[in-house]
């Protein structure tokens, strides 16, 4: 099977887990390395080379087991030994993870690794989802990313940087065969991928919504649901003179209001702005975890212009000039979302929903910027922002107090609360991942607060971006998950499913 893969999905560090290969921000199998555990594909966890795990009850030590039957592909026995330089290496080496949570790992036996944590952390079975198993006695941190042995489905055969990956299926893999033997990754953009599959050069190609409208003979179109999420990040404080650490402006005082935030969240038709701005290819989002086990489904809302009228007007804003703008004590209920330019998605997002929530009489003035002018703007400005995670650990680093306000993409609108920080903190430190769940969903809200648009609403969701590809009739490209935010490799999380019918 030859696929068709935006430039971005190539691995600038090569295939070695140490360096972010099948982690980061597009989360996805390895392929090349077995993981301990797998996420399923309703995003509960399974598992690969695990056999079992325990957390002890002050959740700093979790005891994996592993299979006794897994060899690398140079012959070498897979042990406890690997897992533990793994898990070791990676917290020294990655530039893509945070392993400040893990202290250090070892081998109890040839089948046993424990985890020492320097904290509890209830998602750990997400995190060695995502954990390719390094081969000791051959780890090379110069060379291991272009000559990669490990013991996962596939082999690397071949990989011309900056166009193609060639892979294998692996003749010794411990489970079940993967039906593709071949698989061929190649890196184009968009518009040259499109002319490769009108050419039949590819089975599968990305396409961006804008291109998908085109039909191409032998070819349909599958959209792959996604918890690729667009919204706008609101600044929950006033402007009063205070800057970050580096100096960048904190606050607006307009977007501090609540009513402000909730308004434009129920004024927005997300299935309108769905198909005016990217062709249908999206569906209506509520939070950061839409369809995740981890959500809470009292999150959603309903469109309901005459509700978000009455929130503005309750609370004293109303068009004294007859401008269509409302405004309180002469201030006008207007302000910037920016956006990054080029992205025409968020571009066209913004706008959709802009011109919505205008008709309650707010302005909300789009403008596209680089990502280095946002970074320093998006403290006291809206921000069409993208997130989206197969983890529930992004829950934690939005909201989290701690992280408010700081010089990284999460919380920029500064949301604090003593309340989230406690179901937070709570889900963080449970025993199960299970029951972590229903912590994560009182953080979004428990019945009076939270971080929903019917709390706090220091977000307004409005849609998870489709992912799209023109796919070769007879390809069966499976059962896909919920993919995460940014298309590209998450498409190979289920490759072992994948069938050409005869």
């Amino acid at each position: 099977v030859v696929v068709a893969m935006d430039p971005n999905s190539e691995p600038a560090s090569g295939f070695d887990p140490a360096f972010g290969w099948g982690a980061g921000e597009h989360v996805h199998e390895p392929l090349i390395q077995s993981t301990l555990t797998v996420t399923n594909a309703d995003l509960t966890i399974g598992y690969d080379l695990a056999t079992g795990y325990t957390v002890s009850e002050d959740g700093l030590t979790w005891t994996v087991t592993i299979r006794d039957d897994v060899s690398f592909t140079d012959g070498e026995p897979l042990t406890a030994e690997d897992v533990a330089f793994t898990y070791n290496t990676v917290k020294t080496s990655s530039s893509v993870n945070d392993f400040t949570m893990l202290d250090y790992a070892e081998a109890a036996d040839e089948t046993t690794v424990v985890f020492h944590m320097t904290r509890p952390f209830s998602i750990w079975p997400y995190t060695m989802a995502i954990v390719g198993i390094l081969p000791e006695h051959a780890y090379d941190p110069a060379a291991y990313g272009s000559n990669p042995i490990g013991s996962g489905r596939y082999t690397l055969v071949q990989w011309d940087r900056g166009q193609q990956v060639i892979l294998e299926a692996n003749p010794d893999y411990y489970g079940e065969a993967p039906k593709m033997r071949r698989v061929v990754i190649l890196f184009m953009e968009e518009d040259a991928a499109f002319l490769a599959a009108q050419a039949g050069q590819v089975d599968v190609a990305l396409t961006a919504a804008t291109l998908a409208t085109a039909e191409v003979e032998g070819y349909r179109i599958e959209n792959i649901s996604t918890v690729d999420n667009r919204g706008f990040t609101l600044p929950v404080l006033p402007d009063t003179g205070e800057v970050t650490e580096s100096g960048y402006p904190i606050g607006n005082d307009v977007t501090c209001n609540l009513e402000i935030r909730q308004a434009i969240a129920y004024a927005i038709d997300r299935q309108q702005v769905a198909e005016a701005a990217v062709n249908g290819y999206a569906t209506p989002c509520y939070s950061e975890n839409d369809g995740m086990p981890w959500n809470n489904p009292e999150v959603a809302i309903e469109t309901d212009v005459d509700y978000a009228k009455q929130l503005l007007a309750d609370a004293g804003w109303s068009d004294t000039d007859g401008d269509g703008i409302v405004e309180r004590d002469g201030l006008k209920a207007e302000f910037v979302c920016l956006y990054p330019s080029g992205d025409s998605v968020r571009q066209a997002v913004a706008m959709a929903a802009a011109e919505q929530v205008r008709a309650i009489g707010i302005n909300i003035i789009v403008e596209g910027t680089s990502w280095d002018d946002l970074a320093k703007r998006m403290f006291s400005n809206a921000v069409m922002m993208g997130w989206g995670a197969a983890n529930p650990y992004e829950s934690y680093c939005l909201y989290y107090s701690g992280g408010a306000l700081k010089d990284d993409y999460y919380n920029p609108e500064g949301y604090m609360s003593e309340v989230t920080d406690g179901y937070l903190t709570a889900a963080m430190e449970a025993l199960t991942v299970e029951d972590a769940y229903r912590n994560w969903q009182l953080a979004q809200w428990d019945g009076e607060t939270g971080t929903a648009m019917k709390g706090e609403c220091p977000w307004v969701w409005i849609v998870n971006i489709d992912h799209v590809y023109y796919v070769r009739d007879g390809l069966d490209i499976g059962r896909q998950q919920l993919h995460p935010h940014g298309a590209s490799m998450p498409l190979l999380q289920n490759l072992q499913d994948w069938t050409w019918s005869e």
